[in-house]
């Protein structure tokens, strides 16, 4: 296929940039470095420094012959995304390029204005260079298990069936997002709904959970292929940041009581999914959403195993609970469906021990690297 991985730079685009890639199939990445220049803003950069996109590229072609195009555009201009669209042709769209933090959108007006500018008009102008130049082309986007909220129902994998007065229908699943960055999510949805209706367009929308993780199998061949592992209170997600926080010798900061829950799924994971949503597209006229994680926990849940893996190589890791700056039910129900990618073939790499103590190896490398200062919370929502 010819693969157009917008957000190619990505924590998530630049291992799936490779995936695809040495899978056979055409690659073009495209990123205009946003996340690095917010990071860079917020001071929040990776544990690991990366070389950038252009870079990477060559290190993957030297270590494995194999050529990913790189592209270096703002998403949300529209002459340049239609330009790279029209050239590429693209069988499939891989849709990573929206700022990615809720904890950054939540930071004031500034913040909030760009992530909304940002991920509605990237999403907008992919919309419409598909129509234009690629109207077959499958738009697989990544979504976010947080448009869903907590719910004290079941969630079900994108759509409801609602009985009302006697008359039944189909709807999307309610959405109840935290955060301006979710929220831009849910509007993405939407959007994508209406342009299926109306234009007969193929959309999968993925809702994945929090992602962890450092080791796919493309990046074990050079360290300089390593995705961009952030540890910090906005980019980073909980269980890479209390990784980190094992090695440095910090208490693992959980939020509130720390019964929140969501599913969640290791990076070679995500790998699988966006290889199996990509090579099983759906109708036109059609959009299917699927809840991409592989485990349910509580935060509690993920500091205990975080501590007993970080204990057995003697990091002495303990626990400690903050007030949570953060708006959200910390005590709640959640019970979400995620048969759709097992069904289509996924064989889940679930969070064991092995796992854990494996990541904190690779983080113990670089401990000298760790900046404490960037952990504790620096947003509030309130």
């Amino acid at each position: 296929m010819n693969v157009l991985i917008l957000g190619g730079d990505g924590y998530l685009g630049w291992p799936t940039s490779m995936r695809f890639a040495s899978k056979g199939h055409r690659v073009t990445a495209v990123d205009n470095y946003l996340r690095r220049t917010l990071a860079e803003e917020t001071q929040s950069e990776a544990l690991i420094s990366t070389p950038n996109l252009l870079e990477r590229s060559a290190i993957f072609k030297a270590a494995t012959g194999l050529d990913i195009n790189v592209e270096i555009i703002d998403c949300t201009d529209a002459c340049a995304l239609n330009r790279v669209v029209q050239h590429c042709k693209p069988d499939v769209i891989i849709h990573y390029a929206e700022q990615p933090s809720g904890p950054y959108s939540m930071r004031g007006f500034n913040e909030a204005k760009k992530t909304f500018d940002n991920n509605l008009q990237t999403t907008f102008n992919v919309v419409w260079a598909v129509i234009q130049h690629a109207p077959q082309c499958h738009i697989v986007k990544l979504g976010t298990m947080g448009e869903y909220g907590t719910p004290n129902i079941d969630i079900e994998e994108g759509w409801l069936e609602i009985e009302h007065k006697g008359r039944k229908d189909t709807f999307l699943f309610p959405r109840q997002a935290g955060t301006l960055y979710h929220t831009t999510k849910v509007l993405d949805t939407d959007l994508l709904w209406f342009y299926v209706r109306t234009y007969g367009l193929r959309v999968t929308d993925l809702m994945q959970g929090p992602v962890y993780g450092l080791l796919t199998t493309e990046s074990e061949q050079d360290d300089r292929l390593l995705p961009n592992f952030h540890y910090d209170d906005i980019f980073g997600t909980v269980l890479n940041r209390f990784l980190v926080q094992a090695v440095a010798g910090i208490p693992l900061t959980v939020y509130g009581s720390g019964g929140q829950t969501r599913g969640y799924l290791n990076i070679v994971d995500t790998l699988q999914c966006l290889e199996l949503a990509a090579g099983n597209p759906v109708e036109p006229g059609k959009l299917r959403v699927l809840n991409q994680f592989t485990e349910q926990f509580s935060v509690n849940q993920l500091a205990e195993r975080v501590a007993e893996a970080g204990n057995s190589l003697g990091l002495n890791v303990t626990v400690q609970s903050l007030p949570n700056p953060r708006k959200e039910l910390e005590s709640h129900y959640y019970n979400a469906a995620h048969q759709g990618l097992e069904q289509m073939g996924l064989k889940p790499h679930l969070l064991d021990k092995p796992t854990l103590v494996a990541m904190l190896k690779v983080i113990i490398k670089h401990r000298l690297k760790i900046d404490k200062s960037k952990i504790l919370p620096r947003v509030s929502w309130r």
